[in-house]
C-alpha cells in the first residue's frame, strides 16, 4: 500500500516535523542534534500497525499509526497531521508521476511528429528532383529531336535546289517553259493543229521538266530564299509546343509553394490530437482518495504508563521476596549449636550395686 510506505517512511515523517517545528518539542532533547533526537523518537514512539497477511479478509484490511507520547504533548496532532501529510505527499508523488508520463508521451509525439515533417521534407525535396530530372530529360529528347528535323530538312531543301536545277537544265535543253506532259510534247514535235483531249493514267510520276522551266525556276527561287523549313514539318510545331510547356512546371511550383506543410503529412491527425488534449489535459488530484481513514486519533482516556495499581503490586512483592531471601540467607549464614555428651561412670555400691549409672551435661 502507498499510504503505509509513506507512513512508515523516515523521509515522510521527517519532513512533517521540519514544517512543523512546533510539534518537534515531543522529542527535542538539548543534549542531542535535531535529527539525533528524531531518529530516536521515530524508534520508540511511532509504531505503524500492518494487517496480518495470513488473513485475506478486505473487513480488517487496515493499518493503524500508534504514538507514544508523554505528558504534555500533542499526540492527537501529531498523529492526524501526520497521515494528512503522508497522503497529501503521496498524491503529490502521484501527480509527478502523473506529469512524468504525460510529459513522456508528449514528446514521444512531437519527436514522431517532427520525424515526419523530416521524411516529409526528404520525399518533397525527392519528388521536385524527380520531376525537373524528367522535365530535363524530355526538354533534351525533344530539342534533340527538333535539332534532328531541322537538319533533315535543311538536307531535303537542298536536295530539292539540286533536282530543281538539273530539271530546269533538262527542260531548258528541250524548250519546255510550261507544264506539259509526254503525249503532248510529242504532238507539238509533229506539227499537227487538232483539237484533241488527251486523258492519260499512269502509275509513274512524270519527270519534273515536263513542269518548264518557269515553274522550276520559281520553285528554286522560293526555296533559296527560304529562311526556315519548320513550318513545312508538322512535327516541330507539337515540338514546340511541348517545348514551351516544359519551360514551367506546375506541380514543381506548388509542391515549393506550400507553407502550412503539416495539412501534407500522413497519419499525423491523430498525434495532433492528441498532443493537444495532453496538453490541455487538467487532472484534479485532490478529490482522489488514496485511503479512508476509518477512524481519527482521539485524546486517550488515560495514561498508559506508570500503572499504579501494578507498581504497588509489584513493590509489595518485591518486598515479601526480598524478606524470605534474606530470612534465608541469614539462617543458612548464622553459626550452628553442637550437643556434646559425657559419660561418667559412678558406682553406687550402697543403693544398686552392680548397675552403673550415666550422667549427662551439654557443652556448647
Amino acid at each position: 500500500m502507498k499510504t503505509a510506505d509513506a507512513l512508515n517512511s523516515y523521509e515522510v515523517r521527517l519532513g512533517f516535523f521540519q514544517k512543523n517545528p512546533a510539534l518537534a518539542a515531543a522529542f527535542d532533547k538539548p543534549d542531542l542534534t535535531f535529527e539525533q533526537s528524531f531518529q530516536q523518537f521515530n524508534r520508540e514512539a511511532l509504531r505503524l500497525t500492518l494487517p496480518d497477511p495470513k488473513k485475506n479478509n478486505s473487513l480488517t484490511a487496515a493499518i493503524g499509526l500508534e504514538l507514544t507520547y508523554e505528558k504534555g504533548v500533542d499526540g492527537v496532532t501529531i498523529v492526524n497531521g501526520l497521515i494528512d501529510y503522508a497522503i497529501a505527499q503521496e498524491r503529490e508523488k502521484i501527480s509527478a508521476d502523473m506529469d512524468v508520463i504525460i510529459n513522456n508521451r508528449i514528446r514521444e509525439l512531437d519527436n514522431k511528429i517532427t520525424a515526419a515533417r523530416a521524411l516529409y521534407a526528404i520525399e518533397k525535396t525527392s519528388k521536385i528532383a524527380l520531376l525537373l530530372e524528367a522535365d530535363s530529360i524530355k526538354r533534351a529528347q525533344l530539342e534533340d529531336e527538333l535539332k534532328a528535323l531541322r537538319v533533315e530538312l535543311k538536307t531535303r531543301r537542298t536536295n530539292r535546289i539540286a533536282e530543281l536545277s538539273e530539271a530546269i537544265q533538262i527542260a531548258t535543253s528541250l524548250g519546255i517553259k510550261r507544264p506539259t506532259t509526254p503525249s503532248l510534247l510529242g504532238d507539238a514535235e509533229g506539227g499537227k493543229a487538232v483539237n484533241v483531249v488527251h486523258t492519260e493514267v499512269t502509275n509513274q510520276q512524270a519527270p519534273l521538266y515536263f513542269l518548264g522551266t518557269d515553274a522550276l525556276l520559281a520553285e528554286k527561287a522560293a526555296l533559296l530564299r527560304r529562311v526556315s523549313d519548320d513550318f513545312s514539318e508538322p512535327r516541330i510545331a507539337q515540338i514546340n509546343r511541348s517545348l514551351q510547356l516544359l519551360r514551367a512546371n506546375r506541380e514543381v511550383e506548388v509542391l515549393k509553394a506550400r507553407t502550412d506543410e503539416d495539412n501534407f503529412l500522413k497519419d499525423t491527425g491523430a498525434m495532433h490530437k492528441e498532443m493537444v488534449r495532453l496538453k490541455n489535459l487538467d487532472v484534479d488530484l485532490a478529490r482522489l482518495q488514496l485511503a479512508s481513514i476509518d477512524r481519527q486519533a482521539v485524546e486517550p482516556s488515560g495514561p498508559i504508563k506508570p500503572k499504579r495499581l501494578l507498581i504497588i503490586a509489584s513493590g509489595i512483592l518485591g518486598g515479601l521476596l526480598i524478606g524470605v531471601i534474606f530470612v534465608l540467607l541469614r539462617f543458612l549464614v548464622a553459626p550452628r549449636h553442637h550437643l556434646v555428651v559425657e559419660a561418667q561412670p559412678l558406682i553406687d555400691t550402697l543403693d544398686q550395686p552392680g548397675k552403673a549409672a550415666v550422667a549427662l551435661s551439654s557443652r556448647v
